[in-house]
Formats: C-alpha cells, structure tokens, sequence
C-alpha cells in the first residue's frame, strides 16, 4: 500500500476519533499522521517508512489514531480536547501509546 494510501485510510479514522465531519483541517491532520507514523517506526524500532510497505498491526493503528488525535487536539500547546483542564492526561496518552507500540516492538538487538 502506497503512503497516501495508508495516511488518507488512517485519516478517515482519526477524524472519526476526533468527531470531525468537515475538511478542512485535513492537510494538518495527514501531516499529523504522517509524524505519529514515524514515531511508531522509531519507537518500534522498525526503521523509517516502514509501515509504507509492511502491514501494521491494529495495536499499532490504533496508538497511531490516538497520537494523531492528540496532536490535533494539543496544537495549541494544551493537553487538548476534553482534558485541557488536566495536565495528566496528556503524559496518560503518551503511556497508552507507548504501551500499544511495544506490542509490535522489533525486540532484537
């Protein structure tokens, strides 16, 4: 699947997540994705681009919506959405997230 492929299948589900029916913000949010995709690779250790010719698993999809929904929501430097009055819940995401990518961890060294 070719890189616009997977981000403009990914940005239908993170506008979904975000409860977003307008296009206008779009642009953004695909970049958004684009860097939420690069983190899981680095992360995961998996090199960059990879997701661009290898499956991804839904653990790993979903860390992706999450972090890209995040992003969006705390572009003004908040923690965003509905959590902008807990600092928390921003080092909440990241946790969750990272939980997630560890599921699909290259573990070797």
């Amino acid at each position: 699947m070719s890189q616009s492929n997977i981000v403009e299948n990914l940005l239908e589900k993170v506008k979904k997540n975000l409860i977003i029916s307008h296009s206008e913000d779009d642009d953004l949010i695909r970049e958004y994705i684009k860097a939420a995709i690069c983190y899981a690779e680095s992360y995961q250790k998996l090199g960059i681009g990879y997701y661009y010719g290898n499956p991804m698993l839904p653990s790993t999809e979903q860390a992706i919506v999450m972090l890209s929904s995040h992003f969006y929501e705390s572009r003004d430097g908040s923690t965003g959405g509905f959590f902008a009055d807990n600092v928390s819940a921003a080092s909440q995401v990241w946790t969750t997230v990272n939980v997630l990518l560890r599921l699909d961890k290259n573990w070797s060294v």
